[in-house]
């Protein structure tokens, strides 16, 4: 039996291409294509695919926020996460929520399907870039940096604040009060030892987060 493979990427040339590929595998087929985080969900409660390919950066809700919808309605659903951000910013953090794999776009196409019959085996996939970044925190041979310190609501945080977006913007689209994302805001000053909104963003721009998901 074919695996079913649900692909979720905002750019219709990038589900062409990851189509395309999957196509030529004759264990796949590609079951369904989503756009944005919204269809993601509602696709995969419809089709029930036994594996999504999930883009990071997604219009509406975040991939990471799919991802966890996903992995709590379905605990058995298999998710790869391939993405334009190195293993350094997201890699971990998706793996903690759940991702059985991730891979950057720049990987060859003989990867992807390498790892993507890896995970339909029950395995989990790790890049040799992101054997060695996992090996290096369990040994402590890593520096963390600041932001990788905040939780996955504090760092939703910091990347809408980095892009300029105000705290009722923020409140708006996480669904939050405005109370509660000052809060947040806090946090993530004093755990990244900042004091303004300005050295905040700053920091965004100069670590390559302005473009992460929300």
């Amino acid at each position: 039996m074919k695996t079913r493979i649900l692909i979720v990427d905002d750019h219709p040339v990038v589900r062409r291409g990851l189509a395309t590929t999957l196509g030529e595998a004759p264990d796949v087929v590609v079951a369904g294509e989503a756009a944005d985080g919204d269809e993601a969900i509602a696709k995969a409660r419809d089709i029930r695919p036994d594996l999504v390919l999930l883009d990071i950066a997604l219009p509406g809700k975040s991939g990471l926020e799919v991802l966890k919808t996903l992995r709590a309605e379905m605990p058995d659903l298999a998710v790869l996460v391939i993405s334009t951000f190195p293993e350094r910013q997201y890699a971990v953090r998706c793996l903690r929520n759940g991702a059985r794999g991730y891979l950057t776009k720049s990987s060859a196409p003989e990867e992807l399907l390498e790892a993507v019959r890896k995970i339909r085996d029950g395995g989990k996939y790790i890049s040799p870039p992101l054997a060695d970044l996992l090996a290096a925190e369990l040994t402590g041979d890593v520096e963390r940096l600041p932001h990788e310190r905040l939780s996955d609501r504090e760092f939703q945080v910091l990347c809408m604040l980095g892009r300029g977006q105000s705290v009722s913007d923020v409140a708006s689209a996480l669904s939050l009060s405005v109370s509660t994302v000052h809060t947040h805001r806090a946090h993530v000053l004093e755990k990244m030892n900042l004091e303004t909104t300005a050295q905040l963003v700053r920091y965004v721009l100069d670590h390559n987060l302005s473009e992460s998901p929300e």
